[in-house]
């Protein structure tokens, strides 16, 4: 009997796994045939039969075993070149973005696999731990399975390692990377050649070779050109030529004044110049950049260009560039032509002599680019590299020098004035070591110096100008004074707040379109390659970590600008159905206020999770914010959640704003700060007011200024019975209309009020276009009033009351005046003897001693 219930235990035990493993049993009946176990031949073998084996995910193994290999064989493949060419800071840069997508698909193979290890994890739990030593064995059916996951898990486990190995691997390999490129900077910059060796006796001989190699390339070329690409390159440049033209004319007629100085403003303002400055600066360069980069590549479309001649003509684009860039940067911020416009004030003989100076550099550090292009292209000599590389330092040097020299500023006395010291001795001490560096041998260093000089000096001068006339348009009430502010606010009737606003958004605009534009090619005078800013750009655009918080910056501006147009449309979809649906249909006001307010609300929720979701914020971290603040409610922050509610509504809804006039019980004065907790009320006796936002919120609040500040005032009057009460009606209306600060419609009116106890109430009501102005105007109105009632003779009656005193027992009138007389005269006498006696001296009692 007892073996018998000890089966039934058994196969109810085994049952109650089954039905646990059905996952694992679903997986077995999808299995190969093959790896199927045979069926048990008997029911009562069903217990000591071998169970089926539950079957690792091989396919994804053996997949991402695969993709690895693959991989693996890609990094060897990179390494051997890396290995073989080491000079190469470009092809460093794509053997880098190479490895960095590596990098990556290492990282993709790791995370196939959290999906599978988190349902092994998830089983073995509920397996729970194999039972020790001691203890009644498990099923066979439990610990087969156990040891299927567990092997599984061993095989995943494998992989991954292998992965995170390789992974290392290309760490390790993008760190030398980084370090083979500093050195090969560095090196460029302190090796040092042997100018004696260079200027032998056959310079002269080899210079003239190379100039007719140069020569017959050009000829050549133009030979071919003529005969077979003629029509394509007139397409090509007429095309390139039409975008140049397209730019800086639609430029010119969207920005107007902003790109010619006016030599009829005798005084134009900072901000004037600044923008005129950067932006006629900016927009031709961007037109010619445009035109020579249309130029080239159309060539390069139409099969134009050869090899050579295709870095040939680069260079020559390279050099007209660089010397339009610094020549309009020079007479933008010196403007010889037109003194009153310029950035420095310096003398109109200076500023020619300055931009002279300026465009020969330029053009000198440009034609040194172009033969350095020159000898790449022809294979040409180590010499004439060194001589037109140490020619071109020491005049960049020398010009340097003379720009130091240069006396633009007039002293008081008439006289001229050299640049201020700090300027001056830097100017001599960058030409000195370019000069100095150039004569020792460290040609290449002093090529970067004199490159660096022009170009980065040429960009960095452009940009502070443009960040300069950014921060002058933020400025409060300069953007209202310039044209398109001017412009705006006819418009599209904007007050001083709303321009204001436009400027810092102008502002803001102007900070980012210098940054973009100017920035890369900063990077790029610097040794960065443009593979270095399309990394960056991918480590933006994908994210990076900072501890555990995956921050992406273009996932979180994408998730702003999905929000901005979410509140745009909200706005939208409010005025519409305020104005279109509920306006015709005739809705209550009170009804059509609080469905536009509802719409507005969801509407901004809406953005908001949907801003959220695409900034890549995971929605689960915000609820266990709520779980947090609930928690925070259940423990006694009822008042603080309460009053950051009733801020944010008030932030949201703003029935007031910082600067109105509001009346909240007791206390009157003006909004200064509204935050989520409390609001500061200055009063009109200058005390601060902290009021809590609950309170705001659950009470009535009177606001004088909350649509505009129209507001209206009654100043009462008494005049005393039997004035003319039409004349006073007359005189306190042309006192009223009279006042200039009083509105003329709504009119002022005069209200006769009561006949009161002893006078006629009158009271004067008038509108204001500004309430603040509510005491002045009634103090002119009362010293008016009291003047015109001076002179009509109207009186102002004051209280009258008259005092009767009343005796308990009224005296009786004397009948006999003499005789009261004398009894008066008598009593008077009676008083004087009684005063005249002396007074009685008192004894003094024994001692009782």
């Amino acid at each position: 009997m007892s073996e018998a219930l000890r089966d039934l235990a058994a196969i109810c035990l085994l049952a109650a796994l089954a039905a646990g493993a059905a996952p694992v049993a679903h997986a077995q009946e999808n299995a190969p045939a093959s790896t199927a176990q045979p069926a048990p031949s008997a029911a009562p073998a069903a217990r000591e039969a071998e169970p089926p084996a539950v079957t690792p995910s091989s396919s994804l193994v053996a997949e991402q075993r695969e993709k690895i290999e693959a991989l693996a064989k890609q990094v060897d493949g990179i390494e051997a070149k890396m290995d073989a060419d080491t000079v190469d800071d470009v092809g460093l840069v794509e053997i880098r973005s190479q490895l960095e997508a590596i990098d990556k698909a290492l990282l993709s193979n790791g995370v196939a696999f959290r999906p599978r290890l988190g349902e092994i994890n998830s089983r073995i739990t509920q397996l729970g731990p194999p039972p020790v030593e001691g203890q009644p064995p498990e099923p066979e059916l439990v610990s087969n399975e156990r040891r299927a996951l567990t092997n599984e898990k061993a095989e995943i486990n494998v992989v991954l390692g292998k992965a995170e190995d390789f992974s290392i691997r290309v760490n390790g390999l993008l760190n030398k990377i980084s370090s083979l490129r500093r050195d090969l900077f560095t090196s460029m910059l302190t090796k040092r050649y042997q100018i004696s060796e260079a200027f032998n006796g056959e310079v002269g001989t080899t210079v003239r070779s190379e100039w007719g190699r140069l020569y017959y390339a050009f000829s050549s070329w133009m030979r071919f050109v003529v005969q077979f690409k003629f029509r394509a390159v007139l397409l090509a440049t007429f095309f390139a030529l039409l975008a140049a033209a397209a730019l800086q004319f639609g430029g010119r007629r969207i920005f107007g004044r902003l790109l010619t100085p006016d030599p009829g403003i005798e005084e134009p303002s900072y901000l004037s110049r600044l923008s005129v400055s950067f932006w006629s600066t900016l927009l031709p360069t961007l037109a010619m950049g445009v035109f020579l980069a249309g130029t080239l590549g159309l060539y390069t479309y139409f099969n134009v260009l050869r090899g050579d001649i295709g870095l040939l003509i680069n260079g020559i684009f390279t050099i007209v560039f660089v010397a339009f860039f610094i020549n309009r940067l020079s007479n933008a911020a010196l403007a010889p032509k037109t003194p009153n416009w310029r950035l420095i004030p310096i003398q109109t003989r200076a500023a020619r002599l300055l931009v002279w100076l300026l465009t020969a550099t330029a053009a000198v550090v440009g034609l040194d680019s172009f033969m350095g292009v020159v000898s790449e292209t022809l294979g040409s000599p180590l010499s004439i590299t060194i001589v037109k590389s140490l020619l071109a330092s020491l005049t960049v040097g020398i010009l340097l020098l003379l720009i130091g020299l240069v006396r633009p500023l007039a002293g008081e006395d008439g006289r001229h004035r050299p640049w201020p010291a700090a300027i001056r001795y830097l100017l001599y001490v960058i030409g000195g070591i370019t000069i100095v560096s150039a004569l020792l041998g460290y040609v290449s260093l002093a090529q970067f110096v004199s490159k660096q000089v022009v170009v980065t000096g040429a960009l960095l001068a452009t940009a502070y100008i443009g960040f300069l006339s950014a921060r002058a348009v933020a400025e409060e009430g300069t953007f209202a004074q310039t044209a398109v502010g001017r412009w705006l606010a006819r418009r599209y009737n904007l007050d001083e707040t709303s321009l204001d606003q436009l400027g810092l958004g102008a502002s803001i605009l102007i900070y980012v379109l210098v940054i973009i534009v100017f920035l890369p090619f900063i990077l790029f005078q610097w040794g960065f390659q443009p593979g270095d800013l399309a990394g960056w750009l991918s480590k933006l655009a994908t994210g990076f970590q900072v501890g555990t918080f995956s921050f992406a910056p273009f996932a979180i501006i994408t998730g702003l600008i999905v929000f901005v147009v979410g509140y745009f449309i909200t706005r939208w979809f409010q005025g519409w159905l305020d104005g279109s649906v509920m306006a015709r249909g005739k809705v209550d006001a009170g009804v059509r206020n609080s469905i536009r307010t509802v719409v507005g609300y969801a509407g901004i929720a809406l953005a908001a999770l949907i801003g959220i979701s695409a900034a890549g914020i995971n929605l689960s971290s915000l609820a266990l914010v709520a779980g947090g603040l609930s928690l925070g409610i259940g423990f006694g922050l009822q008042n603080v959640v309460s009053n950051f509610v009733s801020g944010l509504i008030l932030l949201a809804e703003r029935p007031f704003k910082a600067g109105d006039w509001v009346v909240a019980g007791a206390v009157s004065g003006t909004v200064k700060k509204i935050s989520v907790r409390a609001t500061e009320i200055e009063t009109f006796q200058r005390q601060t007011v902290i009021l809590p936002n609950s309170d705001l919120i659950n009470a009535a609040v009177g606001n004088w200024t909350h649509r505009n500040k129209l507001g209206r005032v009654e100043i009462p009057i008494h005049v005393a019975y039997g004035s003319d009460a039409k004349r006073v009606h007359e005189i306190l209306l042309e006192i009223a209309r009279g006042h200039p600060l009083v509105l003329k419609n709504p009119e002022p009116f005069v209200w006769f009020s009561a006949f009161a106890e002893s006078s006629l109430n009158f009271e004067v009501r008038l509108f204001l276009a500004d309430i603040n102005n509510g005491l002045s105007v009634q103090n002119d109105i009362r010293f008016a009033i009291l003047e015109a009632f001076r002179k009509e003779g109207i009186e102002i009656p004051y209280p009258r009351r008259e005092l009767n005193l009343k005796s308990a027992v009224p005296p009786s009138w004397p009948l006999d005046d003499e005789k009261a007389e004398a009894e008066h005269h008598e009593r008077l006498r009676a008083r004087a003897e009684a005063a005249a006696q002396p007074a009685p001296k008192r004894r003094r009692k024994p001692d009782p001693a």
